[in-house]
């Protein structure tokens, strides 16, 4: 069994599944998956906090799929039994596989980490606890930072993107 996860984990977790969510489907740009998509790599196999799809492999999915390949954009939300593996192991697998760009969210910090994968490695693109994140592997996709960690900031974000 996986640990539990404080609140502040889960709310960080789902104001930013839903901000990506609603972008992407809105511009029809994919699919974003939230937890228990099974991410198959040749090492590994995990099951990220947040994973998107860019429309290419996302048209390829089949209804009853299980397993995945290596999505476009992968976010893990950081909490103490999975920060060392969040930092090791999965940043060097996902990088080995392409994943273009990496995000880690330290809910305690209220900060946002995003890594792009140049050379087949990652290099710190961000690491911010205010302003906006503009997403590389998203086409358009902008989020404040505030809006993953607060409520009515997350409110005010959503109607950006309806708008």
């Amino acid at each position: 069994m996986q640990s539990p996860a404080k609140l502040r984990h889960t709310i960080a977790s789902q104001n930013l599944f839903t901000l990506l969510s609603l972008y992407v489907s809105k511009h029809h740009l994919g699919y974003v998956g939230h937890e228990k998509m099974l991410i198959t790599l040749t090492r590994n196999d995990y099951e990220p906090d947040i994973c998107y799809f860019g429309p290419e492999k996302a048209r390829a999915f089949a209804p009853d799929q299980m397993k995945f390949p290596a999505p476009d954009l992968i976010v893990e939300i950081l909490s103490p039994s999975t920060e060392a593996n969040d930092r090791g192991v999965k940043f060097l697998d996902y990088a080995a596989h392409g994943v273009v760009e990496y995000w880690i969210v330290d809910p305690d910090a209220e900060m946002i980490e995003q890594y792009t994968l140049r050379d087949k490695d990652y290099h710190l693109h961000v690491k911010t606890d205010t302003g906006t994140v503009r997403s590389t592997a998203i086409e358009g996709f902008a989020v404040p930072v505030r809006a993953v960690f607060d409520e009515a900031q997350k409110i005010a974000a959503v109607r950006d993107i309806l708008n």
